[in-house]
């Protein structure tokens, strides 16, 4: 009998799986590796979540490849796990069944560049500092920045967002086409390099999000943008957090064009301060970046300014050197990292989480969820990309501590929701992975549960793909 991890996940028959590593090893040879240590580091490692390592990984080298391990895997019935950099955060690398983690980090070649179509093309293991460097002598970039230094096929499959996101978007809005391998091996193109199309179902942005549960991503087609003639970084330190969001609200609203608008609350920025040694202000802070002509940002300055000083905004500092830009956004990359270092000690984690609210709702939710944090006693700085009402817990626990993690508990879910109850979402960036599936019902209601379902035994009737994320059991 196969053994249940999940109510909708159940493990290969023994030997299944015996079967299909035999067929891997004859094929892959030393790009197989079953060593504990390294299916390990190919499960979720980043936040909370257990580790639960596949059974072997496979080190694949172009799109042959992964048509091989699926088709192995698919007639063994054995769950296969995309892997690009792990950066995921809600357990969407994880194995909960086993089975067979494909990594895709050698397919990593920008296969075209088309500069005045302002598109390229790339395999799924292209990463984005990776990619921004190829494309720099062209004068073009690709502006989606969640942070880390992902994969942009990790990126599509998680519908990655990220600091520049208020100007240019998500990975919704940057892809343009796919190649996935389906559950039979064979390839689905979903679309071409034209910018817009009638042409039947939105089968891009079906994958775009899909978490690798409907198939793999072997090719990409993203949109590119020109390098702006002007870059500003600015910071403005606040009275409030609500002053903070109030000027981002009005920013938003009279159509000034930042780039990027990004929150820190206090605590969030006394731990930046600590770990990047900085000197900002402890309290509530914007860091805006401004793209366009020098004439342009000039005015985007000025203009964000006189906003900034009607909610409460103190010193207003911009600069255009690229040194003091980078060390101003490498301290807010390195946010996770400044928080825990907090808190150091074998047993403290880090939950990071996030939600999503219309505009209007982003003052009320970030200053309710400061109110829960005190009543809770517990440590959570909070950073936002808030130019599109999006914004991140960094819980700080003790993970041995039952009452303290109950109480972290009890937040997450209050703060989820919160944002529900806004009309937002329960997640804005980070997917559902394996821990938000139990919000999609409240947030979607049961017949979208269904639909996704009924997509999902369509696209993957023997469920070998990422079993166990996104869509809950019945």
């Amino acid at each position: 009998m196969a053994t249940t991890i999940s109510s909708n996940v159940t493990r290969p028959e023994p030997q299944a799986l015996k079967s299909a590593i035999n067929a891997l090893a004859a094929r892959f040879g030393n790009r197989l590796v079953t060593s504990q240590a390294v299916r390990e580091q190919h499960a979720h490692t980043t936040t909370w979540l257990p580790n639960q390592p596949p059974d072997g990984v496979v080190m694949a080298q172009e799109t042959s490849d992964i048509q091989d391990v699926v088709r192995i895997c698919s007639q063994y019935r054995v769950p296969v796990i995309a892997f690009g950099t792990g950066t995921s955060l809600e357990g969407q690398v994880n194995a909960p069944a086993g089975g067979i983690c494909i990594d895709l980090r050698d397919m990593n070649k920008v296969l075209e560049v088309h500069a005045e179509d302002l598109d390229c093309v790339i395999q799924p293991g292209v990463t984005r500092k990776a990619l921004n460097e190829h494309l720099r002598d062209q004068g073009l970039f690709f502006p989606i920045d969640p942070g880390a230094d992902a994969s942009l096929g990790g990126m599509t499959s998680t519908r990655a967002s990220g600091t520049n996101a208020v100007r240019y978007g998500t990975m919704r809005e940057n892809v343009l086409a796919l190649k996935v391998v389906r559950g039979d091996g064979e390839i689905i193109t979903t679309g071409t390099r034209a910018k817009k199309s009638s042409a039947g179902y939105d089968l891009t942005h079906l994958f775009v999000g899909a978490e690798g549960t409907l198939g793999i991503i072997s090719e990409l087609t993203i949109r590119l943008r020109g390098i702006p003639d002007t870059i500003a970084a600015a910071a403005c330190s606040f009275e409030t957090v609500r002053g903070a969001c109030q000027a981002t609200i009005l920013a938003i609203q009279t159509g000034i064009p930042v780039a990027r608008i990004e929150l820190l609350n206090a605590e969030q920025v006394k731990a930046c301060n600590n770990y990047s040694k900085l000197s900002l202000p402890e309290t509530p802070l914007l860091l805006l970046e401004f793209h366009g002509s020098e004439v342009e940002v000039a005015e985007q300055s000025k203009n964000f300014r006189d906003i900034a000083a009607e909610c409460g905004g103190g010193d207003f500092s911009w600069t255009t050197k690229p040194e003091d830009r980078t060390k101003l956004w490498q301290a807010r990359h390195d946010a996770y990292w400044s928080v825990k270092a907090i808190r150091p000690g074998d047993s403290i984690g880090v939950v990071a989480t996030d939600v999503c609210v219309p505009i209007s709702r982003l003052a009320d939710c970030v200053t309710e969820t400061e109110d829960d944090l005190k009543r809770l006693n517990l440590l959570s700085p909070i950073v936002g990309h808030v130019g599109d009402g999006n914004f991140h817990c960094s819980l700080v626990c003790d993970v041995d501590n039952k009452d303290e993690m109950a109480r972290g508990e009890e937040f997450m879910h209050r703060l989820v929701e919160r944002a529900q109850a806004m009309g937002g979402t329960c997640t804005g960036e980070h997917g559902i992975g394996q821990g938000k599936q139990k919000y999609l019902k409240a947030e979607l209601g049961p017949e979208a549960l269904d639909a996704m379902r009924a997509l999902k035994r369509a696209l993957d009737p023997q469920n070998i793909f990422n079993p166990g994320k996104i869509v809950p059991a019945v």
